[in-house]
């Protein structure tokens, strides 16, 4: 009987280094940025396991924030996970697959977990497949199997992990892991290569939840133990499991490979030789991506002409190179990054300044994504903004009022129901109704398609902080900063 295979998939990360598409409301791993489809890295990371032995439901690992994210995304491609784990703070990669080892147990069961990392790109699927189905009877077997990336360079950005003995990629075999080395520099990383040892640690793992448990009690009980505590006093929130949270800030910082990887007498390794690329910048995208006869990596409404060598994305307007070389250029509704690719390493300075700075475009989009839906921010003024909302059928904002402003709305496709101060009022298309200051009300889609809405907010004050909220079916409250 074939032992069950869980995927593990880590969502958190912001992925500042690929701004201004990546931010901390909606970071890399949940957008489309590899191949030619319109699939996430996160769906792409749940589809290539397609055809592995015993697949079972995945569990996701995820901030609490981007929890309607990664629910819906599932939902297209029709993937009923089997948990999704809120995390209300990050504490590393050991805490997370530690809760995701305890769910799977917690019915007597010792399922394989197969832990991936959300962001990944791999060009070749069946290899990587055939990769994972070899390390199945080793973690049968009690074994921690550490898939390592079989080198192309001597990359000094990355950990790497040493074989006992030199390793075979065409032919994976598990060997044992004589120690994990931390980034290294440029000539330590051309002897690691020339040795046939080396591989470059991935964060991806395969092991039998009973096999890591043990391990996590013996080398880094604290872990287990609050993460323990933290999964007894969860709190289901819809179909989340929302990890309790003085418990699990309890829990040390530290990553699987040094609270038990880099420790163990258990852990093997496996060269993995199917086109892995971590999307840790622009350049890797350019790297990875179909290039023209010019060597330029096209996306969205874009024209290149007479340019050479460049990645060129547009996700709203065009964006035109004309005889340029060497750049990457990433046009977002509210941002433009130009730069040189040998400067793509560094866009996280950017990114930290806009931080310290305040600015609203370091962290987060026009385009906010809710539990009901999304809204767009189109325009703003001193004292008035208009916002695009579009609201999911069937779903309904919370029960709320404001203080500080009144709120018109114009229906431009399908039909709302809008609740004031307990009236409720059907509105099609082309029609519009007012929510003066401090009324009570509620918005709503009855139909069966997306409901889109254009909102003109006035006020003195139109933060997303000034609301009172009296009713949510999502469990919101009135600390969270949303609708």
């Amino acid at each position: 009987m074939t032992t069950p295979l869980i995927p593990v998939i880590l969502c958190g990360g912001t992925g500042t280094r690929l701004w201004p598409l990546s931010r901390a409301s909606y970071p890399k791993q949940y957008w489309a940025l590899g191949g030619s489809g319109d699939e996430t890295l996160l769906q792409q990371t749940q589809q290539r396991l397609k055809g592995i032995k015993g697949l079972d439901a995945p569990v996701l690992i995820c901030n609490e924030d981007h929890r309607f994210i990664v629910a819906e995304q599932m939902r297209q491609i029709n993937v009923e996970p089997n948990a999704i784990l809120l995390e209300p703070i990050g504490r590393n990669t050991a805490p997370a697959v530690t809760v995701a080892a305890l769910q799977a147990t917690e019915r007597g069961e010792d399922p394989l977990l197969l832990v991936l990392a959300a962001d990944h790109l791999i060009g070749n699927a069946n290899q990587f497949r055939r990769v994972i189905e070899a390390g199945r009877p080793h973690a049968e077997a009690g074994r921690l199997v550490a898939f390592g990336i079989v080198p192309t360079s001597p990359e000094t950005g990355y950990g790497y992990i040493e074989a006992a003995e030199a390793l075979d990629s065409h032919e994976p075999k598990a060997v044992q892991i004589k120690r994990f080395v931390e980034k290294p520099d440029r000539a330590a990383a051309e002897e690691f290569l020339a040795t046939g040892r080396f591989t470059w640690n991935s964060g991806m793992f395969l092991f039998k939840a009973s096999a890591m448990l043990s391990e996590l009690e013996r080398l880094c009980p604290e872990v287990v133990n609050c993460c323990r505590a933290a999964i007894d006093q969860d709190l289901p929130d819809l179909d989340f499991i929302r990890l309790e949270r003085e418990a699990f800030a309890k829990c040390p910082n530290v990553a699987i490979d040094v609270a038990v990887m880099e420790r163990t007498k258990f852990g093997s390794v496996l060269p993995l030789d199917a086109g892995w690329n971590d999307v840790g910048s622009w350049s890797a995208l350019w790297d990875t991506g179909e290039r023209d006869d010019n060597g330029n990596v096209l996306r969205g409404r874009v024209i290149a002409e007479a340019s050479r060598n460049c990645y060129l994305r547009s996700e709203h307007r065009l964006v035109v190179g004309l005889g340029v070389e060497n750049l990457v250029v990433v046009e977002t509704d509210d941002a433009v990054l130009i730069a040189d690719r040998s400067q793509a390493q560094n866009v996280k300075k950017i990114v930290n300044q806009l931080e310290a700075s305040g600015s609203s475009e370091g962290k987060a989009h026009r385009k906010i994504y809710r539990p009901w839906g999304q809204y767009t921010t189109v325009v703003e003024g001193k004292r008035w903004q208009v916002k695009r909302i579009e609201v999911s059928p069937g779903a309904s904002l919370s029960l709320q009022m404001h203080h500080h402003r009144s709120e018109h709305w114009v229906v431009v496709k399908g039909t709302a129901m809008v609740e004031l101060d307990g009236k409720q009022q059907l509105i099609g298309e082309n029609q519009s109704t007012y929510i003066p200051l401090g009324c009570k009300h509620r918005l709503t889609n009855p139909g069966r398609m997306p409901m889109e809405l254009i909102e003109v907010q006035s006020g003195s004050y139109l933060g997303e902080d000034d609301i009172v909220r009296f009713e949510d079916r999502y469990g919101r409250s009135d600390k969270v900063i949303a609708k």
